[in-house]
C-alpha cells in the first residue's frame, strides 16, 4: 500500500482519538494544567517508542511504522497544542504550571520513547 495512505489512515484514527482523550482526561481535573495533552504526548511517545523499537529489531515492517508510527502518533501526539498551552499559561501568570508543562512533557516523553524501545528489545 502506498506510504502517504498508511499515514492517512493512521491519522483518521490518531486525530480524533488523540481530542477524546484531551476531553476526558482534562474533565476530570479541576487544574490550569493541560492534563490531557500531556497524556496524549506521553502515550504517542511510548507507543512509537514501541514501534520504532520493533522495527528496528525486524519484527515490525516500515509499512507499519509508516500506519502506527507517523500517521497514528503523529496525529495524536501535539507539539503545536502542547506551545500554544504553555504560552497561555505563562501569559495568564501560570508561569510555575508552564515551565511545569515543559519539563514534565519533555522528560515523561523521552521517558516514555526510551522505555517503548526498551520494551520492544525485550518482546522482540
Amino acid at each position: 500500500m502506498n506510504g502517504a495512505v498508511l499515514v492517512a489512515l493512521g491519522a483518521v484514527v490518531g486525530a480524533p482519538l488523540r481530542y477524546l482523550t484531551d476531553r476526558a482526561v482534562q474533565a476530570r481535573h479541576d487544574s490550569v494544567f493541560p492534563w490531557g495533552t500531556f497524556a496524549v504526548n506521553v502515550v504517542g511517545s511510548l507507543a512509537l517508542g514501541l514501534v520504532a523499537g520493533a522495527v528496528l529489531a525486524g519484527a515490525a515492517s516500515a509499512q507499519l511504522q509508516l500506519l502506527v508510527g507517523t500517521g497514528f502518533c503523529g496525529a495524536l501526539t501535539t507539539y503545536s497544542t502542547f506551545s500554544y498551552e504553555t504560552l497561555r499559561l505563562a501569559e495568564s501568570g501560570a508561569r510555575w504550571y508552564a515551565a511545569a508543562n515543559v519539563g514534565a512533557s519533555l522528560l515523561a516523553g523521552l521517558g516514555a520513547v526510551y522505555a517503548g524501545t526498551g520494551l520492544a528489545g525485550l518482546l522482540f
